[in-house]
């Protein structure tokens, strides 16, 4: 079976539990199960502590896993990224009192506090900047108040909870970060894992798509298609209606309310928009 490590926790673990349902597998329905085993679709699922899930991934006792980048590469783990699944998306930075520091170089000489500390000490060893870091893990923001650090390196989200400790980000972006399916180097190309991954990616394309169906005429047909042209070719259907067509189309769900004005205004009627459950591209 393929060995798959779910994070139990935080930020990652409900977005990636929903993302594994709306692919088709089981999942715990209790917090304290540790395993789950779902023999139809040959997957053992572990759910563990997110920093852990590339160690266990790049050391093979698991095959693939769901965690974030950043813990990826804190990690110095040898697991290999597949592809990023579009949730969790967060940047990371430095931050200390604001306007006490405009770039990495004033950080020469201080003390940096964060929970990554291995990313945090190669990147400022890549740029010449000798200081000393700490790791630390929860509540970051309180180390400059409680004197164990003068700035922060820490993941940014939305930035509200830095300023509220009275902090502001500064120099540029350590790295942005994102949930995403990883695997051991030598993971075995299986049945298993190649229909875990065309799963996960349909999950991304039903999320990011919409289906628009609309009657149109038959003379309109060519500009109504610029406007909805999918992603291969739309689904053309004559109607009863002599003259008229039916069209269907994959539109971007960010796009489908601006697409409808515009197939309205070109003379399309009946137009819907439709969830897509699933994919397969």
């Amino acid at each position: 079976m393929l060995r798959v490590a779910v994070p139990n926790k935080g930020s990652l673990s409900d977005a990636a539990t929903q993302m594994l349902k709306e692919a088709g597998y089981l999942q715990r329905r209790d917090s304290r199960e540790l395993v789950i085993a779902d023999e139809e679709n040959g997957v053992e699922f572990f759910y563990l502590r997110p920093r852990d899930i590339a160690v266990y991934v790049g050391k093979g006792t698991l095959d693939v896993g769901i965690t974030g980048r950043d813990l990826l590469l804190d990690s110095e783990a040898p697991a290999e990224e597949v592809f990023g699944l579009d949730f969790a998306r967060s940047t990371f930075r430095f931050a200390g009192p604001a306007g006490d520091f405009s770039s990495v170089e004033d950080l020469a000489g201080k003390r940096i506090a964060t929970s990554y500390s291995k990313l945090v000490r190669a990147y400022l060893e890549k740029r010449g900047v000798d200081a000393t870091v700490t790791r630390l893990d929860g509540a970051i923001e309180s180390s400059i108040r409680l004197g164990v650090a003068d700035a922060i390196a820490d993941v940014v989200e939305t930035g509200n909870t830095m300023r509220a400790a009275g902090l502001a980000p500064f120099g540029e972006t350590l790295m942005k970060s994102e949930a995403l399916l990883i695997k051991r180097a030598d993971v075995q190309e299986t049945d298993a894992f190649d229909i875990l991954r065309r799963r996960l990616h349909g999950v991304l394309i039903a999320r990011q798509y919409a289906l628009v169906d609309y009657d149109i005429r038959e003379d309109l047909l060519d500009a109504a298609t610029k406007l909805t042209p999918g992603l291969e070719a739309p689904t053309v259907s004559p109607l009863g209606r002599e003259g008229w067509v039916a069209v269907r189309s994959m539109v971007k769900r960010s796009e489908t309310n601006k697409v409808m004005d515009n197939l309205y205004d070109i003379g399309a009627r009946a137009i819907l928009v439709s969830p897509i459950q699933a994919a397969r591209l």
